[in-house]
């Protein structure tokens, strides 16, 4: 598989969009950032209060595999920031999907 794009969906518990996404923008965005992530947009829904929606570029599986492991397994992430994120979104709604731009896409 070459380069494709990570739709990720999460539920955000009532009444915590506003600290979900200031921990996001200041915590969560700059730290996956930091590791080598490529984040092309964060989102919100006019219509919906609680959900969030975000979106990663990974350059092929080897690569989404290795940033996970610097990300996921890391013990700012392990001991900070994953309890933290527990409190705000509902980890058992989170939707993940693999997406691959067509030929005349923007997101490449």
């Amino acid at each position: 598989m070459s380069a494709f794009f990570e739709l990720r969906t999460y539920k955000i518990f009532p009444g915590k969009m506003k600290e979900w996404l200031n921990y996001m923008e200041k915590t969560i965005i700059p730290f996956q950032v930091g590791k080598g992530m490529v984040i092309h947009g964060s989102f919100t829904l006019d219509q919906d209060k609680e959900t969030y929606i975000w979106i990663r570029r990974f350059e092929n599986k080897d690569h989404k595999e290795k940033l996970y492991n610097d990300v996921y397994k890391s013990d700012v992430w392990v001991n900070e920031i994953g309890p933290k994120v527990a409190t705000l979104i509902d980890r058992d709604a989170i939707i993940v999907k693999n997406l691959k731009s067509t030929k005349l896409s923007i997101m490449k």
